[in-house]
C-alpha cells in the first residue's frame, strides 16, 4: 500500500492510494465532507500519475467517510481567494479532472452519500458512475450565483441529455441515487455501503480484458460524440481492423474456437 503524502487537517490523509496488481484505489478523506481542496486535488493528480507511471489498467475513486463521496469546492478556501486566486484554483481543478479524464485506463467513481458541485465534476470526469440509493447527487452552484466550472455545464449533458441536465443546473435539486441511475447519472445501482466493492470487482474484471480493444472503445465512444455518424463508423471500422490485425484479437478468436479461455498478454502487463 502507497499513501500520499498530503495531509488535510494535519491528522489524517486527504488522499490514500492503495496499488494492486494493475488497480490504483484512491480513496478520499478530508474531513468532515472532502471539499476539493488543493490538498485532495493534490492527491487526486498523484493518482493519475500513480495509473500513468505503473500502466494500472484501472482506477477507483471512493471516499473513506461516512455520507460523502465529495460535498464539492471547498467553500472555505474559496473565502480566502481574491479574483486571480479564484481563477487559479478553478484552473487547477480543470486540470487534474482533464487529466483523469484522459487517462487509457477504466476510471470509476464509487459514490456513497454526497456528490455535490465539485464532486459531482469529479464523479463525471470518471468513465463509470457506481452509487447506492443513498447517494445523493447534483450541482448546487446556482444557489451561490455561480455556475459549475469544472467541465459540469459540459459533461453533464453529455452523460444525461441537455433537458435533465438543464433540470439539475437551474434547479440545483439533489437526486437521490435511484433517479440518477433512471436518468443515467450511476451507470449500476448497487446496495449501500457496497459501491466501492463493486467498482473494484468491475475494475477487476475489464482488467482480464485486451487493454488495446479497451482503448479502441474508448476511441470510438468519444468519436460518436465528436464525428458526423458516417465518419465514426468508418472510424470504428479502421479500429477493428487494427485490432485484428496488430493487436490481440487473433488470441480472442483462437480460445473461442478452441474452447479456452483467452490470454491476452496486455492484460497480463497491464500495459496501457
Amino acid at each position: 500500500m502507497t499513501t500520499h503524502p498530503n495531509t488535510a487537517d494535519g491528522s489524517g490523509l486527504a488522499v490514500a492510494l492503495e496499488h494492486a496488481e494493475g488497480l490504483v484505489l484512491a480513496r478520499l478523506h478530508h474531513v468532515p465532507a472532502n471539499p476539493l481542496s488543493p490538498v485532495v486535488l493534490e492527491g487526486l493528480d498523484a493518482a493519475a500519475e500513480a495509473v500513468e507511471r505503473s500502466g494500472a489498467a484501472a482506477l477507483v475513486i471512493a471516499s473513506g467517510l461516512d455520507g460523502f463521496f465529495a460535498a464539492g469546492a471547498d467553500i472555505k478556501y474559496m473565502r480566502t481567494l481574491d479574483g486571480a486566486g479564484f481563477a487559479a484554483y478553478g484552473r487547477r481543478m480543470r486540470e487534474v479532472f482533464a487529466r483523469l479524464a484522459d487517462l487509457d485506463a477504466l476510471t470509476v467513481a464509487a459514490i456513497e452519500g454526497l456528490a455535490l458541485g465539485g464532486g459531482l465534476e469529479l464523479a463525471l470526469a470518471c468513465k463509470l458512475r457506481i452509487g447506492s440509493p443513498a447517494a445523493r447527487l447534483g450541482v448546487p452552484e446556482i444557489k451561490l450565483g455561480l455556475i459549475p466550472g469544472a467541465g459540469g455545464t459540459q459533461r453533464l449533458p453529455r452523460v444525461i441529455g441537455r433537458s435533465r441536465a438543464l433540470d439539475l443546473l437551474v434547479t440545483g435539486r439533489q437526486v437521490e441515487g435511484s433517479e440518477a441511475h433512471a436518468i443515467g447519472l450511476l451507470d449500476r445501482l448497487v446496495d449501500d455501503g457496497q459501491a466501492e466493492a463493486v467498482a473494484c470487482d468491475i475494475a477487476r474484471r475489464v482488467m482480464g480484458f485486451s487493454a488495446p480493444a479497451l482503448r479502441a472503445t474508448d476511441r470510438c465512444l468519444d468519436a460518436a460524440f465528436t464525428m458526423e455518424l458516417t465518419d465514426g463508423i468508418a472510424f470504428e471500422a479502421a479500429q477493428e481492423r487494427a485490432l485484428f490485425e496488430h493487436g490481440e484479437a487473433s488470441e480472442g478468436i483462437a480460445a473461442f474456437v478452441e474452447r479456452r479461455g483467452p490470454v491476452f498478454a496486455s492484460a497480463a502487463r497491464g500495459d496501457r
